[in-house]
């Protein structure tokens, strides 16, 4: 091969690599893709944002006079705090957990009016203008014994709202309730005084208890000891007799299981009885 025909093959194969290279380049530039759980809006610098939006997959624009702004629409977790009082003027510190997505219908919309970063432009401020206006109708011990019907007050006010900016919430939930310093220490000092007040009960009732007891007994004693006043007074000397009798019968049976001398005196008799030990004396 002669050198001209080189030259002029060289020069052919470059220019082909060069083609490909820009046609590579511009089809590449012409094509993007969409992943899962997100969507397109295109930007075209003629006519601005354009209605339809793109779904996943890859798709085509023109080059330099288009451009894609890519959209998360899944649902995502966001925390929103704020410091707000009570109806009865107390300080409550509260955390909201919100579940929220954008509509995926009105995504040119969101572009147009609040941009990218609608999120944080959005739900901070109206989570807080939601949650200052339910804590407000509400007294400081009302929003724990009331808390699940303040939650849902703060859902329904806060869905209603975000759809004023085409955002969609999917759950809302009050996940942290705390107050200040001066009512947790008044709220203590009361369960103390409350405690103080349930033990002052019990000893009342306890010193109730036992005077009614007393009572019983005391009428129980007398009850016994006018049965017994009356039976003696109906028998006469024969009952004392006949106590007088177990009395020394019990005395008799004491005295023979002793084992140390002892007597009985029975008139003018005296009987003795001697201690086995003292046999042999």
């Amino acid at each position: 091969m002669s050198a001209p025909r080189a030259v002029n093959l060289l020069t052919n194969v470059a220019r082909a690599a060069i083609a490909l290279g820009v046609g590579g380049s511009a089809l590449n530039a012409s094509l993007y893709t969409v992943d899962g759980g997100h969507k397109a809006v295109l930007f075209d610098r003629f006519r601005g944002v354009l209605d339809e939006t793109s779904g996943e997959g890859t798709h085509f624009l023109i080059p330099v006079l288009q451009k894609p702004y890519i959209f998360d629409v899944r649902t995502r977790p966001r925390s929103i705090t704020s410091v707000t009082g009570t109806k009865d003027l107390q300080m409550v510190n509260l955390t909201l957990r919100v579940l929220s997505k954008p509509d995926p219908e009105q995504l040119p919309t969101i572009f147009k009016t609040l941009g990218i970063d609608y999120d944080e432009r959005v739900l901070p401020s109206i989570g807080n203008e939601v949650l200052k206006a339910v804590v407000a109708q509400f007294n400081a011990d009302q929003l724990l014994t009331e808390r699940p019907h303040v939650s849902a007050l703060v859902r329904e006010a806060l869905i209603k709202r975000a759809r004023d900016f085409n955002l969609l919430l999917d759950d809302v939930a009050i996940t942290h309730l705390s107050y200040g310093a001066e009512f947790s220490r008044a709220v203590e000092q009361k369960q103390v005084a409350q405690q103080e007040a349930e033990r002052s009960k019990f000893v009342v009732a306890k010193a109730e208890q036992e005077r009614r007891a007393a009572i019983v007994r005391a009428e129980g004693e007398s009850e016994a000891a006018k049965l017994i006043s009356e039976a003696t007074a109906a028998a006469g000397s024969g009952l004392i007799e006949l106590r007088r009798i177990e009395a020394s019968r019990e005395i008799a049976s004491t005295l023979s299981k002793s084992r140390n001398v002892v007597y009985l005196p029975s008139g003018n008799n005296m009987l003795f009885g001697l201690n086995p030990s003292f046999a042999n004396n």
